[in-house]
């Protein structure tokens, strides 16, 4: 039996598309994320201050504009009553 040369069974393999780093592509994905979710809901914020929940996966966690983040929550309940607490804070 004829049996094809290894050579003769290759193709042409298309060029690669650079690989997107993790960075940017949890960047990318929070951004799309955070755009599509509701902040939480506005009460007396002290200047400085403004929190909004945001989702990565199945988890959610609240952000203020000063730095501070929460823990990652599985409830987004949970998440904007730590987003509440931090605001309520001296």
């Amino acid at each position: 039996m004829h049996e094809d040369s290894p050579a003769a069974a290759r193709t042409t393999a298309a060029p690669r598309t650079p690989a997107r780093t993790a960075p940017a592509l949890a960047e990318s994905l929070s951004a799309s994320l955070s755009a599509s979710l509701p902040e939480a809901p506005p009460s007396d914020q002290p200047a400085g201050h403004s929190a909004t929940t945001i989702e990565r996966g199945s988890f959610c966690l609240a952000r203020c504009s000063c730095g501070w983040s929460g823990p990652a929550r599985r409830s987004r309940d949970r998440a904007r009553t730590d987003a509440a607490e931090h605001l309520a804070a001296p």
